[in-house]
């Protein structure tokens, strides 16, 4: 039968719509009626693009019910919950290439389990400290005892309770006491020198000089050294122990570049220093038997010896002159790092003092400290010298250094050798309390 050329090209597909459905096998479903001026049917290759395009919009924004039904121009397949992206079709000289759509991850909600690696780019560090809602960790407090344990009392009254049993702790004289001890019993990291001044002869510098060196060795051991820095008859040698020599620093001097080298050991001091085997330190002598000019030391020499003292022993403590314009004298000051001014309570030995101190607070400003942080060790000589006598130089003193040390007077510092056990129990306690004094200086 021939078509009617005058009849519309989409007459067939209207009759197919109104008569059976099955006879068009691409048909699926049937659409809402047609509009009078709906648009041309698309082309089979643009309908299938755009078809694909819709199925990855139609993921992308909620699902909703269509309002009517969608032709498909073939069986779409059905896309996973997490699609990898589409490949993209070549473009086409007919059509530019649409843009391809951005992979859409699904949203996880709070009750997903959260997968390392997937879900996080980064996991997240837990913030240090406790979690929320739990207590603060506290610090663990080590089992090892730091604080020094103090002993029960051993002297007095409280003493004589302990030994029958009880456990009292020591008194305020007897604490005292103690804290001395361990003040003079520290070590220091370094050598420390103190020098002992005085431009009055018989001010009690070379007694001075010996019981704060019997003291710092009973109490803190050996390494320490007894220097007699002295251009003139210097005494020191003559109020200690003689070694098995009688050798002094005359003799060490021409020996210090050896003594300072690598292969010199402390034992070789012995041939030049006197060890006082009950005090436990040592001592170096001057050559009073010789006159002044013969004994002259430069300040160079004193250098030397200084470096020999200090490479072997801890402490030095200087017994020196009475010429505070000597060179040697100024060099022992450059050296110190404390000065103990000693003097008796007769007036001119601690004006003497007075005004030592006063020239080094002009001298320059290492010299001023040094007179600003001394000890002045006042010394009772004169038996017949009252307390009243003993205060009034104590308290002259008093804004002109750190701190100030009265000694009792005793028989055994007025003559002959000086030994810190044949002093009677206050007058070591006085020296202790002298020692201790510097000690808290250096």
């Amino acid at each position: 039968m021939m078509s009617d050329p005058h009849e519309e090209p989409n007459a067939d597909v209207n009759r197919s719509a109104s008569g059976d459905a099955s006879a068009d096998p691409i048909i699926r479903s049937v659409p809402s009626p047609a509009q009078p001026d709906s648009p041309p049917a698309e082309p089979p290759y643009r309908r299938s693009r755009r078809a694909r395009h819709a199925a990855v919009d139609e993921q992308q924004a909620p699902a909703e019910p269509p309002s009517h039904p969608v032709l498909f121009p073939e069986t779409a397949p059905t896309l996973p919950s997490s699609p990898p992206p589409a490949p993209q079709p070549a473009p086409s000289l007919a059509e530019p290439a649409l843009p391809s759509p951005e992979p859409v991850l699904p949203v996880q909600s709070a009750a997903d389990p959260v997968i390392p690696g997937l879900s996080d780019p980064e996991p997240e560090l837990p913030e240090p400290g406790p979690r929320r809602g739990q207590p603060a960790a506290r610090e663990r407090q080590s089992f090892l005892q730091t604080e020094r344990p103090e002993e029960p009392a051993r002297e007095g009254v409280r003493g004589a309770l302990n030994r029958i049993g009880f456990r009292l702790p020591p008194g305020e004289t007897e604490q005292a006491t103690r804290d001395d001890e361990l003040a003079v019993s520290q070590h220091w990291p370094g050598p420390r020198t103190i020098a002992v001044v005085n431009g009055k002869g018989g001010a009690g510098k070379t007694p001075t000089t010996i019981l704060l060196s019997a003291v710092f060795a009973r109490y803190g051991g050996a390494g320490v050294l007894a220097w007699d820095n002295n251009q003139t008859r210097g005494t020191l040698g003559w109020r200690t122990e003689t070694g098995a020599h009688d050798r002094t620093l005359l003799e060490m001097l021409p020996e210090a570049g050896r003594l300072l080298g690598t292969s010199a050991q402390s034992a070789d001091l012995a041939h030049f220093v006197h060890h006082q085997p009950r005090e436990k330190y040592d001592v170096l002598r001057s050559k009073p038997i010789r006159l002044a000019h013969e004994n002259r030391v430069n300040p160079d020499d004193v250098d030397a010896i200084h470096a020999v003292a200090a490479k072997f022993y801890r402490l030095i403590i200087i017994d020196s002159g009475n010429d505070e314009s000597d060179p040697m004298w100024l060099r022992m000051i450059d050296r110190a790092d404390q000065i103990v001014v000693a003097t008796t309570t007769r007036d001119d030995h601690a004006e003497a003092g007075a005004l030592l101190l006063e020239a080094l607070e002009e001298r320059d400003e290492r010299s001023a400290r040094l007179a600003k942080q001394s000890v002045v060790v006042v010394s009772q000589a004169d038996p017949k010298a009252t307390p009243a006598d003993v205060s009034h130089v104590v308290d002259g003193y008093r804004s002109l250094a750190r701190d100030v040390v009265s000694i009792p007077f005793d028989h055994e510092m007025v003559d002959g050798h000086l030994r810190y056990s044949s002093l009677a129990k206050r007058t070591q306690r006085a020296w202790l309390a002298a020692a201790a004094s510097v000690a808290r200086g250096l």
